[in-house]
């Protein structure tokens, strides 16, 4: 590959609503292709010399190793920027922090909790930020996500990915990412837990010209029925602790276990964004058994994230 199969450059990811489906596509094409030129122990040095500002608000094992690697191997280098690094901690503003940022660094990556914020930051920053988690959105973690099924299946479209547990950011970008490639998406969570209504709607607009289908349930048998993938994540999130006791009540019939694997396709697959909680929202039978991804869908999160930084930041 070249450093020019898709170029971003210049533009922000902060949903994936913000690529077409023949980026997202790209993306995919390009990180298998980078996955087999690491394989094969050969360099691509697509953005010497470059510099990724990352900063972090919340703390992560994945993205954090995934994004600081990859520009390693991409021959450029990222900082480390926890909240005690930066003064936004002591009262400087997302607008002036993104202004700043924009003179020393050639792109930035942030983990935040509130989606308005990275907003803020992309709209005040002259050079491409990644929305590396917020409360709303993951975006990243899809593109891992669709590229494991993609390597998995052999391509997406018409495909159907069930995804049980709590409506949180991880199904919000899982219906978008999927109606833009033609992936069916079945979201099942209890009552209470479904995702915003209006990522729902926006997604399935973008369904209506993919051919996929995204619905909501409150049975997760319904979501499973016929799925290629089946998904889940933890029932708290970071950020929901106090909520710990009442989660596990209300998602106690939410498990991936193999009864509900037995409701998929018979060759379907196993996916969770981990860390992963065994016992609650996945039995370890199922993440520890043949159909589970997960392990290659975590390191997959390093060459879509590569691919990911070439479209955007390379010249």
């Amino acid at each position: 590959m070249t450093a020019t199969s898709v170029s971003l450059k210049g533009k922000h990811l902060l949903t994936l609503a913000d690529l077409t489906k023949d980026e997202i596509m790209q993306i995919i094409l390009d990180a298998i292709k980078l996955k087999e030129l690491q394989k094969k122990g050969e360099t691509h040095h697509y953005l010497k010399g470059k510099t990724l500002a990352m900063i972090f608000e919340k703390l992560s094992t994945r993205t954090r190793v995934s994004f600081e690697t990859g520009m390693f191997q991409l021959g450029g280098h990222a900082l480390f920027l926890g909240k005690d690094d930066l003064q936004m901690g002591r009262g400087e503003t997302v607008e002036d922090t993104a202004k700043v940022l924009s003179r020393f660094v050639d792109g930035i990556m942030i983990r935040a909790y509130s989606h308005e914020s990275v907003v803020q930051l992309a709209n005040n920053s002259d050079v491409s930020v990644i929305n590396g988690l917020t409360d709303d959105y993951h975006p990243c973690q899809v593109l891992a996500d669709l590229m494991t099924l993609y390597e998995a299946k052999g391509n997406l479209e018409g495909k159907k990915l069930a995804y049980v547990g709590d409506g949180n950011n991880m199904a919000h970008s899982l219906m978008i990412g999927c109606a833009k490639l033609g992936v069916s998406c079945s979201i099942a969570a209890p009552k209470g837990y479904e995702p915003k209504q209006a990522i729902v709607e926006k997604a399935q607009e973008f369904a209506k010209e993919s051919g996929a289908v995204i619905e909501v349930t409150n049975d997760p048998k319904v979501a499973a029925n016929g799925a290629d993938a089946v998904y889940t994540d933890v029932w708290t999130s970071m950020g929901w602790e106090a909520e710990q006791e009442e989660r596990l009540k209300a998602f106690a019939d939410f498990q991936v276990n193999s009864e509900l694997m037995a409701e998929a396709d018979s060759e379907a697959v196993f996916l969770h964004c981990l860390p992963a909680h065994r016992g609650e929202e996945v039995s370890a039978e199922v993440i520890d058994g043949p159909q589970s991804l997960v392990f290659d869908e975590a390191e997959n999160r390093l060459h879509a994230q590569k691919a990911l930084m070439v479209a955007l930041m390379a010249d």
